[in-house]
């Protein structure tokens, strides 16, 4: 059964997503790849506001690809998210609660996760056409310079991912295969 979610996710609502869920994303995500990361946390060291509220965030990590014409945007499939791992903690910490990307993530990911209540969700790799059908208006809010890369502010409606990490720090990739290696099959 898929659980549907409206954006933002709060730290509350971070605590109730159970790694294992299937979960549908309507409402504001953002997009940041590892350069936009690294200006992100830099504003935040420096002080500095942060070109979008950082407050029950959803940061997706995808450069998507040019838009055709009628098309809110490209393909828009996950990248890598263990390239954001050293730069994950500080946005957590500043209230950053959800995160989309694809692979593992480190213990000091996990460990902000647990204190402060976020998730981490996984799309489907390889699925960026499919995906894009569920984002119905994207613009540029920060860094135009990175082109592909830059900070999106994505509207989204039914996005599917699945929660990977939840808050407690269950981890599906450490869990399902658990449970495959101990299955009969």
């Amino acid at each position: 059964m898929e659980k549907r979610v409206n954006l933002p996710i709060t730290r509350d609502m971070a605590r109730e997503i159970k790694s294992g869920e299937s979960v549908l994303l309507s409402g504001t995500i953002y997009t940041a790849r590892d350069a936009a990361h690294k200006r992100l946390v830099r504003l935040l060291e420096n002080g500095e506001k942060l070109p979008f509220d950082i407050e029950n965030a959803t940061i997706y990590y995808v450069g998507p690809t040019p838009a055709k014409p009628g098309q809110a945007i490209g393909s828009a499939g996950p990248t890598t998210s263990y390239r954001m791992d050293a730069y994950s903690p500080a946005l957590i910490r500043a209230g950053e609660t959800g995160m989309i990307g694809k692979g593992k993530r480190n213990a000091e990911v996990i460990n902000a996760m647990k204190e402060y209540g976020a998730v981490y969700f996984a799309a489907i790799g390889g699925a960026g056409a499919l995906l894009s059908s569920c984002i119905k208006s994207a613009e540029i809010v920060a860094y135009e310079d990175l082109g592909a890369e830059a900070v999106r502010r994505l509207t989204v409606e039914d996005f599917p991912v699945v929660c990977v990490i939840d808050s407690c720090g269950n981890n599906l990739y450490e869990t399902g295969r658990k449970e495959y290696l101990d299955s009969d099959l």
